[in-house]
Order: structure tokens, then C-alpha cells, then sequence
């Protein structure tokens, strides 16, 4: 959980309490959100996890079960936190998150205005990039998308950063309350020209390809002269009877790279615009 203290400083270096939100880390592509609860257990393939054990403990934890195995007791970052939550709706990755954010100049001590919140994968990264003294202003026209989105606030320790609102932004516009002191305003909308009729506009779309780093093998030789002189082709090399100058084979342990067999591509088209003055 994002630690707030009463100047709204965020940390995530305080120990684990009963009642945080911790990510689990089981591997790369296992995270689940828990709540602590002294008395309780986490079970999964890795064995019985006391709760308890967890109190104490700062975030980063490595721990172990009674079988050996072990977990990872994470801090819900924004990051992580969007891989674990809940989708109510269609959400927005770290890559369009973080292009959002710098094009749109979001500092510390902004207001930003986001219709609509949705599953709240961005407004979270949102209220980080305000904080400690800005704040989002968050609106979505369904009542339950709203109530859950408060929830998760609220869990995540943001809640003091984040106002939800319940309102047709598309049909009505923003409260007329917010003239003039807003910074930016994020729009996740079908038609979302409704909402800004005459803006300069540029759209981009964000591809992210990851790459896996694992460690592998090559097999060399060298001359007699001890220097290595390359790598062998596929068919190893034989020694020549006439004094060939390859003496020895080497193995070598060097890091492979190739791209993840599964990764997300296109998430949304992200069009920008800058208010015309007059």
C-alpha cells in the first residue's frame, strides 16, 4: 500500500501492516493483489503462506512457505497495480500510460480532469504524477463503475489524491466549476470531439515489443597462439592431420536476447490537443 502522511508525501519504504495491500509475486507472469489479514493464509502451488509471517516486513520481501517455496511481497506501484486489477472495462497499459503522462506535462501539483475512469488503470498512475499536492478529478457515467473505482482508491491508499464523479461527460461536459483551473484533461471516450470542439490534434499509437534475456551457450576455438578465433558453424570443425592451427573447443556462456513469444500489441489510438486561444 502507498503509505500518505498528513502532507500527502507518498512512501513505500515503511514495513507491511495488518490490513495493506501487498502484491504477490509468484513469477513474471503471476501477480495477485491480497489483502494482510493476521490469521490468515495464502495458498498456491508453492505451499501455505502465513499472514502473519508477512507483518513486519519491508516491501520486497522475499518469503517462504512451509514447502520451501516462496513469493515476493511487493508495494501496488501503479505499474503492478495495473497487471493485477480488475477489468471492468477495457484499461491502458504502462506504455500508453507513460507516453499520457509526459505529452500531457503532468508535473506534482497539477489538476487533471479524466473522463471516464473505467477499471481506474490510469487514473492510479495519475494521482503518482500529481502528488504530493495536485489532484485528478475523475468522472465516469456508470454509478458501479464509479463505487468499485473508489474501492480501489482505497485499497491502494490514493483515495485522498482522486475525487470520483458520476457523469455523463460526453453529453454534458465537465462541471463548470472547473473553468480555468485545470492543467490537463485525459478523455476515454467514443466521440470524444463532443467534449472539445476546436483543439490542434495529433494522434499516436504505441507498440511495445519485449525482449527475453536468458542465459546460453557458444561453442569457439582456438589457435595455437591461444587467441580465439570465433565461433564454429553449425558442423564442428575437424582437426586436420597435416597441423591444422585449431587445437581446442571453448564453451562460452554469453546472454541470448529474442522477443517474448506472447506480448501485447496495439492497446489505443492516443490523439493529443492543445486549446486554442484566442
Amino acid at each position: 500500500m502507498l503509505a500518505i502522511d498528513p502532507e500527502k508525501k507518498l512512501s513505500f519504504t515503511r514495513r507491511i501492516s495488518d490490513g495493506d495491500l501487498v502484491i504477490i509475486y509468484e513469477r513474471h507472469d503471476s501477480m495477485k493483489a491480497v489483502r494482510v489479514c493476521d490469521g490468515s493464509v495464502l495458498q498456491n502451488r508453492f505451499g501455505v503462506f502465513k499472514h502473519s509471517d508477512w507483518i513486519g516486513k519491508p516491501f520486497g520481501t522475499k518469503v517462504f512457505s512451509n514447502k520451501g517455496g516462496f513469493i515476493y511481497l511487493l508495494a501496488p506501484t501503479p505499474e503492478l497495480w495495473t497487471l493485477v486489477l480488475s477489468h471492468r472495462t477495457q484499461i491502458l497499459y504502462i506504455a500508453d500510460i507513460s507516453f499520457v503522462i509526459m505529452y500531457l506535462e503532468i508535473v506534482p501539483g497539477c489538476v487533471v480532469l479524466e473522463s471516464g475512469t473505467g477499471s481506474g488503470s490510469l487514473t492510479t498512475s495519475l494521482a503518482r504524477a500529481v502528488a504530493p499536492k495536485g489532484h485528478v478529478y475523475t468522472f465516469d457515467f456508470h454509478e458501479q463503475r464509479a463505487a468499485s473505482a473508489r474501492g480501489d482508491l482505497e485499497k491502494t491508499g490514493l483515495s485522498s489524491l482522486v475525487t470520483v464523479g458520476v457523469r455523463d461527460i460526453q453529453g454534458e461536459g465537465f462541471p463548470d466549476e472547473f473553468a480555468g483551473m485545470v492543467d490537463s484533461v485525459f478523455l476515454d471516450l467514443p466521440q470524444p470531439w463532443l467534449a472539445i470542439p476546436s483543439a490542434d490534434i495529433r494522434t499516436f499509437e504505441i507498440l511495445l515489443r519485449a525482449y527475453e534475456v536468458r542465459e546460453g551457450t557458444m561453442e569457439g576455438c582456438k589457435g595455437d597462439d591461444g587467441v580465439s578465433i570465433g565461433a564454429l558453424p553449425r558442423k564442428r570443425r575437424q582437426r586436420s592431420s597435416e597441423g591444422s592451427n585449431v587445437q581446442e573447443f571453448q564453451r562460452s556462456s554469453i546472454a541470448m536476447a529474442r522477443p517474448c513469444a506472447e506480448a501485447k500489441g496495439h492497446t489505443g489510438y492516443l490523439t493529443f490537443a492543445r486549446l486554442k486561444c484566442s
